[in-house]
């Protein structure tokens, strides 16, 4: 296998959890989020567990930052039609979790979550997605803003500073040859699973150095090989079964205009020169 550095999914599981490797992660979420992240410690996760096996489609990784901030990125691979919803529930599960009860509301701090898709969730052609989640005035349009009070207590300047945070980085949908901002560089890692070297974005040369596949102890290597080899029987699996599925609906509209053919009064030649449907098959109808 001739490869420079392991998949950010593996990373997640296998190397940003250590405290030497936070570097890497405080970069990719400080150009996400255009503020300057420090981890102070990545919490439990369900889907962190590593395995040997390791045939899970979705991994995730949670970080509270030094300001008490939670930062759930999530990285899935098979397509969800819930997902948005599952969205909201990880990140209200997450919230009620981390506060304290008896604890006031004002404790809560600042809620991210970060979606790393390599599926197509909705329609849009964009990479990237984010929900402000700002209270617009249905009559006059304005934006609904704190208090001088609440600015002071909470230290925030609008209402979306409380509220949950949304990205959807939608890596299939990112196009290469394009890179226009820094954080361009962490999608094109997000896609390619490579960092050239004239990159330069915060954390982007610490991820050169440290997720180098030739860094992992051989029995690292095999596993990481198993992984990659189970991603490409996953992938190959879900095709298999969209042709399929192509296949199918292609038959039966061929079938469904068959009949009403035959309805019609059309010869069996006919219909099979129009259909592709043999004369056995026209006749089973």
């Amino acid at each position: 296998m001739n490869r420079t550095y392991v998949s950010f999914d593996w990373a997640i599981k296998k190397l940003l959890r250590d405290k030497a490797n936070f570097d890497v992660l405080e970069g990719f979420l400080s150009e996400l989020l255009q503020i300057d992240v420090k981890i102070q410690e990545i919490l439990e996760s369900e889907a962190n567990k590593f395995t040997s096996n390791d045939k899970q489609d979705r991994v995730d990784i949670l970080v509270r930052s030094e300001k008490g901030e939670l930062i759930l990125i999530e990285v899935q691979y098979d397509s969800e039609v819930d997902y948005f919803h599952r969205m909201v529930y990880g990140i209200s599960k997450l919230i009620s979790q981390y506060i304290s009860e008896g604890e006031p509301y004002g404790k809560l701090k600042k809620a991210y979550s970060i979606n790393i898709l390599y599926f197509d969730l909705g329609q849009g052609k964009d990479y990237m997605y984010e929900y402000k989640g700002e209270f617009l005035g249905v009559n006059e349009q304005d934006v609904l803003m704190p208090s001088n009070l609440q600015k002071n207590k909470f230290g925030i300047e609008k209402v979306s500073d409380i509220f949950p945070k949304y990205y959807i980085i939608k890596s299939n949908n990112f196009k290469k040859e394009t890179i226009d901002h820094n954080f361009d560089e962490w999608v094109y890692f997000l896609k390619t699973s490579d960092i050239p070297a004239d990159f330069h974005s915060k954390g982007i040369a610490q991820a050169r150095e440290k997720l180098k596949y030739e860094k992992l102890p051989d029995l690292d290597k095999q596993i990481y090989q198993r992984h990659i080899e189970n991603k490409r029987i996953e992938m190959s699996v879900t095709e298999t079964a969209e042709i399929e599925g192509i296949e199918k609906g292609m038959q039966k509209t061929s079938q469904k205009i068959a009949k009403n053919m035959k309805v019609k009064g059309f010869d069996n030649q006919t219909i099979t020169e129009l259909t592709g449907l043999s004369t056995e098959e026209i006749n089973e109808l």
